[in-house]
């Protein structure tokens, strides 16, 4: 009987055709992580970052000089300094984080499904990720970008390296990608468990913020369903605790340059605060499924510094939600819907 897995070429060369079975992975990817908390990854990481387009969308010409010639001269050595407050033995929070996140998914999935990390800046990088999946016999590819609220500055840039690396494979698998879960239940319910929780450990502060990362506002003039996301979560969560809404303000962080971003600003916020008399600040990050620099040296450290310094008595940030049993519950069901309607 002749064997239907391989072709045989005119010049007799054996080639295998025979489809392997079909597997599905599931892609999570997070923003990224320089290497070392020294300028020289710093610098690497920050050309990365920012030479992407969809993160800042000026002209090349008028970017260049002030990338080159400012701010990867001056920015690196700042920002290993911040970098270097929160490393610790096991490396870069983020990345640690985002790798036992990625364990606790795969742990709630099972075997039928592959489980992978990617960053989309530094390592390991999306596209060989994406090319050793395939490697491996993956068919089948959900991508779940690690960003709740859908911007075109964080997942809108995933799925361009993920498009990128689909263009580079000679049979690129079936492709989904989840945009966004800013207002699934489930991630509302992770999020508010976890906030009670910290609750009933640590007490209840005067008053609970939300900062979500920013964006320049012009962004949303654009089209940008960002702001509006933040918003959603923010009034669901508030919702979900029962809390009313002069107990929950919403916040925006890490703005950088001269051009307007989303307001108002986290910074000016906390000291706002401080300066009304509210002495206990609990602070949590929604926008943000793994800790990393934002939230553990910006908020916990440098804006726990301002808020102090304005007349408040103590600022206490609420940890991420990291692989907490209630994150990889609420994810592996958002994968499983997501899932569906793929033939057996």
């Amino acid at each position: 009987m002749p064997d239907h897995s391989h072709y045989t070429g005119p010049a007799g060369h054996s080639i295998p055709v025979a489809a392997a079975p079909v597997q599905t992975a599931v892609l999570l990817v997070n923003l990224g992580t320089p290497a070392a908390p020294t300028a020289k990854a710093v610098r690497a990481y920050l050309a990365e970052f920012l030479s992407d387009r969809r993160v800042i969308d000026y002209p090349r010409w008028l970017w260049w000089p002030i990338l080159h010639g400012v701010i990867l001269r001056l920015r690196p050595r700042r920002s290993a300094h911040a970098y270097r407050r929160i490393w610790d033995a096991k490396g870069s929070p983020l990345r640690w984080g985002s790798e036992a996140l990625a364990r606790a998914l795969q742990a709630e999935l099972g075997g039928s499904v592959r489980v992978a990390l990617a960053m989309r800046y530094g390592e390991p990088a999306v596209g060989r990720t994406i090319a050793a999946l395939q490697a491996g016999g993956a068919r089948r590819l959900l991508v779940l970008p690690l960003y709740p609220q859908y911007s075109a500055t964080s997942t809108g840039s995933v799925i361009d390296a993920v498009a990128d690396a689909m263009k580079a494979l000679r049979w690129p698998p079936e492709l989904r990608c989840v945009n966004d879960y800013h207002d699934d239940p489930g991630h509302i319910e992770a999020l508010a468990a976890s906030i009670e929780r910290w609750w009933a450990a640590h007490g209840r502060g005067d008053k609970l913020l939300l900062s979500f990362h920013g964006i320049p506002e012009r962004y949303v003039r654009l089209g940008d369903p960002y702001a509006g996301q933040c918003l959603t979560t923010a009034r669901l969560l508030r919702e979900r605790l029962g809390l009313d809404e002069s107990q929950l303000v919403l916040s925006f962080q890490s703005r950088v340059g001269r051009e307007r971003w989303l307001e108002p600003y986290t910074d000016a916020t906390v000291r706002r605060l401080a300066g009304e008399g509210v002495r206990r600040l609990d602070v949590a990050c929604p926008g943000f499924a793994v800790d990393c620099l934002e939230t553990l040296e910006e908020v916990a450290m440098q804006n726990r510094d301002f808020f102090r310094a304005a007349g408040g008595t103590d600022l206490r940030y609420i940890p991420a939600l990291n692989d907490s049993e209630e994150q990889a519950r609420s994810l592996a069901a958002l994968v499983r819907r997501h899932l569906g309607g793929w033939p057996a």
